[in-house]
């Protein structure tokens, strides 16, 4: 990862501005470089993954416009190379490619960039600042007003506290120019419903996502892969250990006592002939880490901060003993393909609605706890279900076809990848709750320390302050009260709970977890 920062303005000095880019010094800390420019100031902190000499360095200029920017680029080579006949480059880095673009084609760019990115460009012409972001929001932007028509971006919200009064998230899939927010696409709209039929439907499946993980291997900095010993980031280990033809490092993290996926991520590992690390954590690690996660997230959200626990925890254990620096991942595929509640749409269309809803919101959820469990400990992740090809592939699919009217859950997605990829014990496995899966205890413990943190009148009393998102269990609670430390004031930047759609029989609930579902069964053995 690496951290970016505009401000367009002169109320800020460029002291000031450093102090509160110096909040995200661990997504890049390479090298920072801050440059001032006419009515305004760029900032970048790099982590060198592609092009890693200091040619790379950015902002990258050209005619006068400044570029900084936080992503991948894929298969950027042949860009690169049509472009070289009318531009000179001076680095290997992918993002270089974006300024003669911008030149080529202006604002329509956005829209043609294969790439998990957040850039801020300086266009001179306009004297004022374009900023962008990917159509699903792997990587983080925020913004605010430092006061009217002084607009500050910054990778993650802890840049802004105290430099903006209102801190809102960049919305994904839109750009900023000329004092609007333009959306350039949208990941939900599907303009043709593909009604193949399922072999036709999964074979397409299967080579879009080889695909997507094929352009994610491509790294200058030495590659990892998290494994939970669930299907999706099983899937991403075999199909990358298959197209790379040599072991791969992977990585699994479990509760010392309880930890549901630990041994079946070692039967991938072992299936697949990884070099594989499994890294333990405690019930002490995990109370004495939570204000640490919160603080790095920014969110009160109960499933993205438990799910974090051992992300986080596993992603330090990599930094400090490993030299690894790119992580592939398995997020988004249950926005895709259906959790567990999915299993009580009531129909085809609201389980499209709901899918369509989930991918919309992702980057305030699983996606923000991907970026920020990873990039805090100076890492880099990538998302090969994110790819937006496959994403909107399957989108796209009649949602019929994708409902779980097969007794088995993400059916396409199994069924695609049948063969010698994953046991099939593995290939066919039942969902387990995302914190489940690294220990049935550590929610309990979380429960257990935020029952005892309140008593019954105190937990209602402290309540009735927040109006907006109000906390409705002791562990919510707690949450929102060291988010509120961290970012006072700021709660709006989330929309609300992720929690299952209450509307739909079954799914009344008030706890996030999987495991309170009627039909979790053996999903958690």
């Amino acid at each position: 990862m690496c951290s970016i920062m505009g401000y367009l303005g002169t109320t800020i000095t460029k002291e000031e501005f450093k102090k509160h880019f110096d909040e995200t010094i661990s997504r890049g800390p390479d090298m920072q470089r801050i440059v001032e420019f006419e009515g305004g100031i760029l900032g970048f902190e790099r982590l060198s993954i592609m092009g890693l000499s200091e040619a790379g360095m950015q902002p990258f200029s050209l005619n006068n416009n400044l570029l900084v920017c936080n992503g991948e680029v894929y298969c950027f080579r042949p860009i690169k190379e049509e472009l070289s006949k009318k531009y000179t480059f001076s680095s290997e880095s992918d993002c270089e490619i974006i300024l003669p673009l911008y030149e080529e084609k202006g604002l329509s760019m956005f829209a043609e960039l294969d790439a998990e990115y957040a850039c801020i460009i300086y266009d001179a012409k306009r004297g004022s600042l374009v900023a962008a972001r990917d159509p699903i929001g792997i990587r983080p932007l925020f913004y605010g007003y430092v006061k009217e028509g002084e607009i500050a971006f910054a990778s993650e919200a802890k840049n802004l506290v105290g430099l903006v009064d209102e801190i809102k998230a960049f919305p994904p899939g839109h750009y900023y120019a000329d004092g609007e927010f333009v959306c350039y696409r949208d990941m939900t709209q599907v303009s043709e419903v593909v009604t193949d039929d399922v072999e036709e439907i999964c074979k397409n499946i299967h080579d879009k996502l080889v695909a997507g993980i094929e352009k994610r291997l491509d790294a200058d900095a030495p590659l990892g892969f998290l494994l939970s010993g669930g299907l999706d980031s099983s899937l991403v280990c075999a199909v990358s250990a298959k197209i790379l033809k040599k072991p791969i490092k992977t990585f699994a993290i479990g509760m010392s006592t309880d930890a549901i996926d630990l041994k079946y991520a070692k039967q991938v590992a072992d299936y697949i002939g990884a070099d594989h690390t499994e890294v333990y954590m405690t019930d002490e690690d995990v109370i004495r880490e939570l204000p640490n996660v919160v603080k790095l997230l920014g969110t009160y959200d109960i499933t993205t901060i438990r799910a974090s626990m051992g992300m986080y925890l596993c992603c330090k254990a990599i930094h400090e003993q490993t030299d690894v620096r790119v992580l592939l991942t398995g997020e988004i595929s249950d926005e895709l393909f259906g959790y567990k509640y999915t299993d009580f749409a009531p129909s085809a269309e609201e389980f499209q609605k709901e899918s369509a809803k989930r991918i919309r919101e992702l980057y305030m959820y699983d996606v923000l706890r991907a970026d920020r469990c990873i990039s805090v400990n100076s890492l880099e992740a990538r998302v090969p279900f994110g790819d937006l090809d496959f994403v909107q592939y399957v989108m796209s699919i009649d949602p019929a076809k994708k409902m779980n009217v097969y007794n088995k859950g993400k059916y396409l997605l199994r069924h695609a990848f049948e063969g010698d990829y994953l046991p099939e014990s593995i290939l066919m496995r039942e969902k387990a709750a995302f914190s489940d899966a690294v220990g049935h205890s550590m929610v309990d413990i979380l429960k257990e320390y935020a029952e005892s943190k309140y008593s019954d009148e105190e937990f209602e009393e402290k309540c009735k302050q927040y109006t907006y998102a109000t906390p409705f269990t002791k562990e919510s609670l707690l949450y929102r009260e060291l988010f509120e430390e961290y970012y006072p004031g700021q709660a709006e930047m989330v929309v609300d709970f992720w929690m299952p759609n209450k509307e739909w029989e079954g799914c009344n609930v008030n706890d996030p977890s999987a495991r309170v579902l009627s039909n979790y069964g053996a999903s958690g053995e």
